[in-house]
Formats: structure tokens, sequence, C-alpha cells
């Protein structure tokens, strides 16, 4: 019986055929029959384990049939003359034995769900995958075919980290690949790095997590020092799953852990998304939008007092920014993570299709019970939340997307965590942001847009509100308490901060209202969203034909103008 290596083959010289038909999973122990386990894509049809497999086998698993074309390979050397338990250029000579690669990262073209791409797929077999010069060079020509051609690049990562045999000529291919990356960024081509176990060390530290969107494989390790390093080095016992793909999301650092079978629709699907049309069509424009005070006396909620409109902007039957986007959106990919800290629910974004048009859809998220209350905090969000927020705005820019984002929520979350990691910061670098992007924005704000929580998701430049829905400065309850010591209030408050939309409509804060169905968007949540989509794809019909530069000095002066001073 055997055991399959790093490669995914089996075999032991001189054993039964029968026996090398059947191997023992490392991590659950059951035993397997490798046909089976081949064609499972070598995951254990038992635990779910994900074995390593080779660059070939990675490759058959990523891209379209039959559609590789491998690029010119890079052959690395030995610039050292470098000698341990045995010379490197021996090292090399074994490894490219049993490998049939010359070097640790072949690349080339291909096609995923009938879309061009570059591929470029790390072997760990390879002298564990380590980064030298041939890799650096390798991903480095990845990249600048990608430029040339207007392709994205999609690469998979499996290294133990910058090759030691080199010496510093292997630590500066971590700078290298890092510039090539962020040339493929400054053009607007679309970057995708699939981490596999293990990655580590100068790959995790450069181009590996500097990819515009990072899948990783279920259960791969992932980190810059490896778990019996830290725990060496700190006598700390690690956390219970530490460094694994689901830690890492958790804690912000990936968008989105796939299974092995998973990862290739998925990136067919993120394609698909990126080479959609960014502006609507002729027919683009939308709903019927209230824009002129002259309308107003058309709208239900004209009659309707501030207190009533607050306590049907709260209700919690309201649909959520998931439900306008599973509404609205054709398909939608949701991405995690602010790459520093977390993954806060209360906020959620993602690439989607509306009516053919790809944009970045981000909003804050809510919930239709307690339990979903609970574990989107309200819709409160966290310094975490506002940094993914402004980190897929930016990379909308980078791809071109406009930005379409809901905002519905009572404020930021306060407490003593929020303001450790800098929740007044990450509320004004979105706000900053997202005024200087170079893509169109409309925000819409749903129910409730409450204090600076809300506007960082709304400097657009178009400012829609649904007919029920209230923004502010502050809630009334707490201007209540403020001013006169306690909430009661509220509805006095209300009326006078002038928060509802007919109101900020005369005020010149937003530039539209969107009708409601009778009963409120919670009565017909379909309606609803299709009225928002309409006025949505409308707002962004009309700001097709600016640059960027007109973009970012139209939204300038939209909030210029905005207040009421006397000179002096």
């Amino acid at each position: 019986m055997t055991v399959l290596d790093t490669r995914g083959a089996a075999g032991a010289a001189g054993q039964d055929a029968a026996d090398d038909k059947w191997t023992h999973c490392k991590s659950c122990g059951a035993t397997v029959y490798i046909p089976r386990l081949v064609r499972n894509q070598h995951v254990c049809p038992e635990c779910e384990h994900h074995h390593r497999i080779g660059a070939d086998e990675r490759i058959r698993t990523l891209v379209d049939e039959g559609s590789f074309l491998p690029s010119e390979p890079v052959r690395g050397s030995d610039p050292l003359g470098f000698t341990d338990i045995r010379p490197y250029r021996e090292r090399l000579v074994k490894a490219r034995a049993r490998t049939g690669k010359p070097d640790a990262m072949p690349y080339g073209s291909a096609t995923i769900g009938g879309h061009p791409v570059m591929v470029a797929v790390m072997d760990f077999g390879f002298l564990g995958g380590s980064m030298g010069s041939a890799v650096g060079e390798t991903l480095a020509r990845a990249c600048e075919e990608a430029i040339a051609r207007s392709w994205p690049l999609v690469f998979v990562t499996a290294s133990g980290g910058a090759r030691m045999q080199e010496g510093t000529l292997s630590l500066m291919q971590m700078a290298k690949t890092a510039q090539a990356l962020e040339r493929m960024r400054e053009v607007g081509l679309l970057s995708v790095g699939v981490l596999t176990d293990p990655t580590f060390g100068g790959v995790t530290a450069s181009f590996a997590t500097l990819a515009d969107v990072l899948i990783a494989e279920r259960g791969a390790l992932i980190g810059f020092a490896g778990p019996r390093v830290i725990a060496s080095a700190t006598r700390e016992t690690l956390p219970a799953g530490f460094q694994t793909a689901e830690y890492l999301k958790n804690q912000g650092m990936i968008d989105r852990v796939e299974t092995r079978e998973g990862v290739r629709p998925l990136i067919a699907r993120l394609l698909t998304l990126y080479a959609g049309p960014r502006r609507p069509g002729e027919a683009g424009a939308g709903a019927p939008v209230v824009r002129d005070v002259a309308e107003l006396g058309t709208l239900k909620a004209t009659g309707r007092s501030a207190w009533e409109t607050v306590r049907l902007a709260r209700d919690i039957q309201r649909p959520t920014t998931l439900d306008y986007i599973w509404h609205m959106c054709g398909d939608f990919i949701e991405l995690h993570g602010d790459r520093h800290h977390g993954d806060d629910p209360a906020v959620v974004g993602g690439i989607g299709v509306i009516d053919g048009v790809s944009v970045m859809v981000i909003g804050q998220q809510k919930g239709h019970d307690t339990k979903e209350l609970v574990a989107r905090n309200f819709g409160m969000p966290e310094p975490e939340g506002y940094r993914k927020a402004l980190r897929l705005m930016r990379l909308a820019e980078t791809l071109g997307l406009p930005v379409v984002t809901f905002v519905d929520t009572q404020g930021a979350a306060p407490g003593i965590g929020a303001e450790e990691r800098g929740q007044a910061w990450a509320i004004s670098e979105c706000i900053a942001g997202m005024s200087g992007l170079g893509v169109p924005i409309v925000s819409t704000v749903t129910g409730e847009g409450g204090s600076g929580g809300a506007l960082a998701l709304a400097v657009a430049d178009t400012v829609l509100m649904l007919e029920n829905s209230c923004y502010s400065v502050i809630s009334p309850e707490s201007c209540s308490t403020i001013l006169h010591g306690e909430p009661s209030k509220g509805p006095d408050m209300a009326e006078a901060l002038r928060i509802t939309a007919p109101e900020l409509l005369r005020l010149g804060v937003i530039d539209g209202i969107v009708r409601e169905p009778d009963g409120g968007t919670q009565a017909a949540p379909a309606r609803a969203a299709a009225a928002v989509k309409g006025a949505v794809l409308g707002a962004l019909a009309e700001l097709g034909a600016l640059d960027a530069d007109e973009l970012r000095d139209r939204r300038y002066a939209r909030f210029r103008r905005m207040g009421v001073v006397e000179d002096v």
C-alpha cells in the first residue's frame, strides 16, 4: 500500500500491483482507492482533505480542457556555486528529473470558461516550490505577457518561500514580482491568486497576496513564518486552525475559500463579470425618479410625519442589501476581508452584473430576524467594514467598474474595540477615498441613513433615497437625549432635523427619490428592487459619458455647494 507524494503520483517499486491501487489519506487515515482519488482531483472522499498535486495536474483542474499553451520555460542556474550537504546544481538536476520541469513555475496561455488568460502555476515538488531567480522571472514574464495581450492573470502558489541556495538574489525576486503585479494593477488588468497548501515565506510576502482577488483552497496552510517556527519562538499555544485558509478568511486576509472542484467555476464566473460592459446601453434609463421639488406632492410619503417615516425605515422586513443584490443582479460574487484585521459581516460587497452591466456592489447589511441582526451587528459596521468597502472601491477603480452602494445603517458601531482599531480613521479614509474615485458612483439610501457611518458609503455622483427612508446627522432619539436630556422628544427632533427624502431633496442633499410600492418596500420586495434597479441604471447611463477627471470634479462640486452660510 502506498501514500501519495507531493505531486499526487503513487507507486512503490516491487510492490504487488493490487496494493499499488490503494493508499492511506494522511489526514484521516482512511484507505482510499487511488483511481477514485485521482477522479476526485486528489481530494479524499472520506474527509475531503486536499492532497497536494503537481503543476501539470493543477493546470488540468484549472483551465478549459486542451487550452493550455506553455510559454518558453525559464531555467534557473547556480549563481553562488552553493553547496550544503550536496551541491545546488545536483539538487536542480534531481528536481528536474523528478518533476519533468526546468524549475518550479511553468506558465502559458489558456482559457477558463472560454475567457483568455495568462496562467502561472507553482509546483511544490520542485524544491518545495521555492522562489529563486527562475520563478521570479517567470511570474514577471507572465505579467508582462498579460499586459501585452490585455488579458487577466491567474496564478497558483504552492511554496515554502524563497530559495536559500540563491542567496540575496532570491530575496530580490520578492521586489521583482511585486512590481510586476503592481504594473498589472496600473493598467487595470485583473489578477487572481489561488493559494494552495503550503504557501509561506517570501512568496506569501510578495506576489501571492498582491492579487486583486485571493482564493484559497480549502484547508491550505498560508502564512509568513511556519506554525512550528512561531510556536517555538513565542512558546505559545497556537489558536485552533491557525494559518488555515478558513482562519485567514475570518481574519480578513482572503476573499474566498473554495474546494478544489469549485475554484475553476468561480474563476470562470469572475472572468465573465470582469469582461462585461461597464455602462448601460441606450435602454439603460430606468424607473421614474422624483427629481423636481414640484413633483413632491405626488409622493405618498409627503403627508407622512417624519417619525412615521423613521419607523418605516427601521422595519426589519424591509429588503436588505443582499435582498436587493439577489433581485437586481444576474450574478454576484461576494468578496471578503479588509486585508488587515477581519471580515465585517455588517458590510457586504463584491462584483455583480445588473442587466449585463458589470458593477462593484457594496452596502450595509442588517437582517430580518434576531439571529441575523446580531450576527450582522444590526448593520453597524466596525472599522474593518469600512476598510473592506474602501478596498473594494479601489479595486473597482482599477478594473473600471462603476460603484453601486446601498446605505442602511443606524450608524457606525460604537465600542472600545472599534475605537482602538481606528473607527474615525476608517470612516474618514472611506469618505476621502470615495471622493477621489475615477469611476461613476450611485448610492441609494434604502432604509436608515445614520450619521458618518452612512455617509462613508454615500459620497456619490448621484444619491437616491427610497420614499420611506431617512438620512440624518444623528438619530432623533440621540438628538433628543443630547439636547433635552432624555429621548422622548425623538418625534419632535425627527421633524426638526428634516431627515425625510422630500425634505432632503428640497435641501439639495439628494438627487432623486425612488417611489415605493403601496405598503412600502417590505410589502413587495421584488417590485421595490425593480424600481431601484431602474433608477440605478438610469443614473449610470447619465454618468456614462464622463471621464475620470470630470467625475471627480463634478463630485467635488456637488458636495462643495452644500450648506448655507452668510458671509460677513
